[in-house]
């Protein structure tokens, strides 16, 4: 059924469109909606896929949605101009989320009721499982075919090269070759079907282009893994959970692959699976203390659990990485859904106080550069290094800059003293401030026979790690800390600017996957006239520069996503800065950001309605 549509017709676009797939989790939609994703992608066209799931197991709606935009952003974007619903479950608000002049791709095998008919809307009925019943014998097959003859339909739909996708199953299915004929038979189904029942293509389609270049399509998950690896991580302790498991994963899948002795067979890595959260770090301090580069991954419950061993990396002042893949909370909350809820509680982890480096990736090439480098910073400077990326960060495709790794590069180590160091030495002082920069010199055990050996402890001590409870020896060591703390200002990343050379009145501040979103904000309040300098915050503690950007403004927009702006809590706990200076754009309903809110948004802040 295909319907006579009342509204205005949506204007010819190119490589411009918001696709939804709406599936039930557990019937193998996710490799054929990345089918389709992969298919854009190989035509050289920008693409952003988010995969919606639920948190149990089969049986529930999910959602794949996929952005196109010739112009390259990233973000999400607000209305569908194409939904291919096949699930009952969801259908009523899957025609409801259509823009007006969209499409509805539905399976036509039995009639759409008229109470879901919306005159503005066109109906595409394809019988998709009429389809498969006739044409595949397996009940497997049926189920899973469905899904390839909707991408076979699609592909003359919005114009794209069958080849492709060919190539694409091609290599899907190498070494099983036998499954790819029924796959292209189930595609040309779709593609027959719309041949020979609809107008082709759409208003809005598909046009190869050259603007990928070198890029890749790939997930922070796997990135924070491989880059673990090439960071120098040998130990990883973790406790599975929704949405970091499979950093872990990654770790041990590459680590597998590059950390094998070649000769002998033997691994060069351990990989622990603890019974819990706070376990894990555990594990991973004391793996660290003995001069083993480890991490653990984890989400917002893990960090809570993690606090009392936290406390110990801090103030006994051994390094540490931790990988938070936030999800919305508090308490269980959505662990399928994504939000920047845990920063406040990442930078002030345990009691008492500390204060934690915190990095900021906003794509999966920094999801691999900063993991790397959260090994270096924690080395050199003796503490707890997070790495805070997002579920959809985490667990999306994003296209990506390639990953690159100077082979020449020497991982430092920070001060760790040798054994001819100790030997040349009197006595060693482990919390002793020999620099003036707040760091002491420590060793790794079983480096000298009878020098620099030390009781690792998290009470009180002084200088020489001698207990004591002495009021002043406490306050030293204290305010030492808090000076190291100063230094790793000026060596965690610097914040990237966004000015065109004069300053704007109004400021936009923002970090994460925030980010693409906040860039095509930028752009669309500019076409508004509203111009906004802008900064990308990269770590905690701040650098000078982040101060200076917003003391040159008259007001800041904090993007963020979460309900209590934490960033902004945090630039004024750590800066200084006067509440009326920051201005709060917040999301925080388990969805990626969008460029439309962030913008209108600012736009009624900046000029209010009457």
């Amino acid at each position: 059924m295909s319907s006579t549509v009342s509204a205005v017709m949506t204007k010819k676009k190119v490589n411009d469109f918001v696709i939804r797939f709406a599936n039930v989790n557990g019937t193998g939609s996710a490799s054929a909606n990345f089918l389709f994703a992969k298919a854009i992608f190989r035509m050289g066209i920008p693409v952003t896929p988010k995969n919606i799931f639920p948190s149990n197991i089969q049986g529930l709606p999910t959602w794949y949605e996929v952005r196109v935009s010739e112009k390259g952003y990233l973000g999400r974007r607000e209305g569908v101009d194409l939904m291919v619903a096949v699930n009952a479950q969801s259908l009523r608000q899957d025609i409801a989320s259509v823009r007006s002049g969209g499409y509805l791709i539905y399976d036509s095998t039995k009639k759409m009721h008229q109470d879901f008919i919306r005159p503005d809307i066109h109906y595409l009925g394809i019988p998709m499982m009429e389809m498969c019943n006739t044409h595949f014998s397996d009940p497997r097959q049926r189920q899973l075919f469905k899904n390839i003859i909707y991408v076979g339909a699609l592909s003359v739909l919005l114009n794209i090269e069958f080849e492709v996708l060919e190539g694409l199953l091609a290599e899907q299915f190498a070494g099983k070759e036998k499954l790819i004929a029924p796959n292209v038979k189930a595609l040309k189904l779709g593609v027959n079907y719309v041949m020979e029942q609809f107008a082709y293509p759409l208003d809005f389609h598909l046009e190869r282009r050259k603007l990928v270049g070198n890029r890749i399509l790939v997930d922070g998950n796997t990135a924070c893994g491989l880059g673990a690896v090439y960071g120098g991580a040998t130990v990883v302790a973790w406790y599975p959970i929704t949405p970091s498991t499979s950093v872990a994963e990654a770790f041990e899948k590459y680590a597998s692959k590059l950390r094998v002795d070649q000769e002998t067979g033997k691994k060069k890595y351990a990989i622990v699976q603890a019974e819990d959260e706070l376990a894990a770090i555990g594990m991973v301090i004391g793996a660290n203390w003995n001069g083993a580069r480890s991490f653990t991954a984890t989400s917002g419950p893990g960090v809570s659990l993690m606090n009392e061993f936290i406390g110990l990396s801090y103030f006994a002042e051994i390094p540490a990485v931790l990988i938070d893949v936030q999800r919305a909370g508090p308490s269980t909350g959505m662990p399928t859904r994504t939000q920047q809820s845990d920063v406040l509680l990442a930078a002030y982890a345990s009691h008492g106080d500390t204060k934690h480096v915190l990095l900021f990736p906003s794509t999966p090439k920094e999801c691999f550069d900063m993991t790397a480098e959260s090994f270096e910073l924690a080395e050199y400077l003796q503490t707890l290094v997070v790495l805070m990326t997002d579920l959809d960060l985490g667990m999306n495709d994003h296209m990506s800059e390639p990953f690159t790794w100077d082979d020449t590069k020497a991982y430092n180590r920070g001060k760790v003293l040798s054994e001819q160091e100790l030997e040349n030495m009197g006595r060693f002082g482990r919390y002793l401030d020999v620099d003036g920069d707040g760091i002491p010199y420590r060793t790794i055990p079983g480096t000298h026979p009878t020098k620099g050996g030390f009781t690792t402890r998290g009470t009180s001590r002084d200088e020489y790690a001698v207990y004591t409870e002495d009021n002043k020896a406490y306050q030293r060591n204290m305010e030492r800390l808090l000076l190291k703390w100063e230094t790793a200002r000026d060596l965690v990343p610097a914040p990237e600017v966004y000015q065109d050379g004069r300053n704007s009145e109004y400021g936009l501040l923002f970090y994460g996957t925030s980010t693409y979103s906040s860039e095509e904000a930028r752009d669309l309040l500019a076409e508004e006239g509203i111009d906004l300098d802008a900064i990308r915050i990269k770590a905690f503690p701040f650098n000078q520069s982040v101060g200076e950007f917003i003391a040159s403004h008259k007001q800041v927009f904090v993007v963020e996503q979460n309900r209590d702006a934490q960033l902004r809590s945090l630039l004024m706990l750590d800066l200084g800065i006067a509440p009326e200076k920051l201005v709060p754009v917040l999301n925080f309903d388990g969805m990626p950001i969008t460029a439309d809110f962030i913008a209108k948004t600012i736009t009624a802040h900046i000029n209010p309605a009457p």
